[in-house]
């Protein structure tokens, strides 16, 4: 178990990168923190000692892509939002992203994951296949397929970062 200490660490480096997985998985703001929660209480419970920041952080987005989708299968999930209820005021969308942002939401999820670790989080593809438990080549092919996605959904106008 964790000390709160080790536990104020862990939210203050990661809490964004946990709400921003939870946010692509889930698209709800109550959902996100629910998960979130539920998250870094497993980081508190996990007895295991990292080997290194990156590795921590690997698990934390592993863990936050497990409960996420445990929350979706639950029977308890009484209904889904509409793409047009979802609140992006919390996560301080820039205008300019919105669009973006709102094409990758519509995506498949394997998409989702793959363009949010690539691109906002700066992973690799061999480092996504190991966080995903994915080959590499399916991680790779899964971004060429999510690129020419954003390609046609915006007409051309996706300028990779």
């Amino acid at each position: 178990m964790k000390t709160e200490e080790e536990a104020r660490r862990a939210i203050a480096l990661y809490a964004d990168i946990v709400r921003r997985v939870c946010f692509m998985h889930l698209k709800k703001y109550e959902d996100v923190e629910d998960a979130f929660q539920e998250v870094f209480l497993k980081y508190v419970l996990h007895e295991e000692i990292f080997e290194s920041h990156a590795h921590e952080k690997a698990w934390l987005i592993r863990v936050a892509i497990n409960v996420c989708r445990d929350m979706l299968k639950s029977p308890f999930r009484r209904r889904v939002s509409s793409f047009e209820d979802i609140d992006f005021e919390p996560f301080y969308v820039q205008q300019e992203e919105g669009e973006l942002l709102r094409c990758i939401l519509q995506m498949p999820q394997k998409y989702r994951d793959v363009l949010y670790l690539f691109y906002y989080e700066g992973y690799s593809a061999v480092e996504i296949a190991g966080i995903m438990r994915r080959k590499e080549n399916t991680v790779y092919t899964w971004l060429a397929r999510a690129k020419k996605m954003l390609k046609e959904k915006l007409g051309g106008d996706f300028i990779e970062p």
